[in-house]
C-alpha cells in the first residue's frame, strides 16, 4: 500500500511541475520518470525488508544450530 501512496504523491507532484513547464513532451517524460523512480524506490525498500527478514531467520537458525552443536559436543 505504501508503494501506491508514494507513487501517487510523486506522480501528483510531477504533474504539478509539468503543468508549469513549457514543453508538454518533456513534462510527460519527467512525470513518467518520477513515477518510475518512485516505483523502483518502493521495490528496493520491499527487497531490503525481505532481505532483512531472511537475514534474521538465518541468524536464528544459526543460533539454533550452534546451541545444538554445543549440546552434542558436551555429551
Amino acid at each position: 500500500m505504501s508503494k501506491s501512496i508514494a507513487l501517487s504523491l510523486v506522480l501528483a507532484a510531477s504533474l504539478g511541475l509539468a503543468a508549469c513547464s513549457k514543453g508538454e513532451e518533456n513534462a510527460a517524460n519527467m512525470a513518467a520518470n518520477a513515477a518510475e523512480n518512485a516505483s523502483n524506490a518502493a521495490d528496493n525498500a520491499m527487497n531490503a525488508a525481505m532481505n532483512a527478514a531472511d537475514n534474521a531467520g538465518n541468524a536464528a537458525a544459526n543460533a539454533t544450530n550452534a546451541a545444538s552443536n554445543a549440546a552434542a559436543n558436551a555429551m
